[in-house]
């Protein structure tokens, strides 16, 4: 049986996400997405419409099309899995959703390849049994703008490291979910 999650808001609002089935996938649950874009939308003031998003291991899509969805200029979804990249081409071209972009490659091949880009949020949702995070921490500060978000969802509570502001955090269930922020001195 295939089984489906939907977009929870925005113009896309209602749609099914199909869930390919790949090892390790776990889309980010309606009520945590919920959560996480109430917070988006306290900081950013309502106003999504400039933003451009990184969804660094897309998976299903959940968080990029939500993103898309509520109007965000740019969503870049990067994915490795073939099945998962086949369905996430699959969605964008059902709704034209023409603001989403989808690499399919490792998060190490693209994040080698954006050293200038600057985003407004990265999500890192990284398989929960590996060393993502850690390996990410210092390559953030230079692909958010001033003001950027990062969202991370993980299986096991996360130490935040210095240089960085903790903004909200939660967790529903196994999932312990964060909002970030670059501290200002750093900047």
């Amino acid at each position: 049986m295939k089984k489906y999650i939907r977009i929870i808001g925005g113009t896309y609002r209602r749609t099914p996400i199909p869930v390919p089935e790949v090892p390790g996938l776990r889309p980010t649950p309606d009520r945590v997405r919920e959560t996480l874009f109430n917070w988006l939308k306290y900081f950013w003031s309502d106003s999504f419409a400039d933003k451009q998003v990184l969804d660094l291991f897309a998976g299903s899509g959940a968080l990029g099309f939500e993103a898309a969805s509520r109007g965000v200029a740019h969503v870049q979804m990067v994915e490795r899995d073939p099945r998962a990249v086949a369905a996430l081409r699959a969605l964008r071209d059902k709704l034209d959703a023409r603001a989403v972009r989808i690499q399919a490659c490792d998060a190490s091949v693209t994040l080698g390849r954006l050293e200038a880009a600057r985003f407004n949020l990265i999500f890192l949702d990284p398989p929960f049994d590996s060393d993502w995070l850690a390996r990410l921490w210092p390559l953030l500060p230079d692909l958010l703008q001033p003001e950027g978000l990062v969202y991370i969802e993980s299986g096991t509570e996360v130490q935040i490291p210095a240089g960085f502001n903790l903004l909200r955090q939660d967790r529903a269930g196994n999932v312990h979910y964060y909002l970030v922020q670059i501290a200002a001195m750093q900047k």
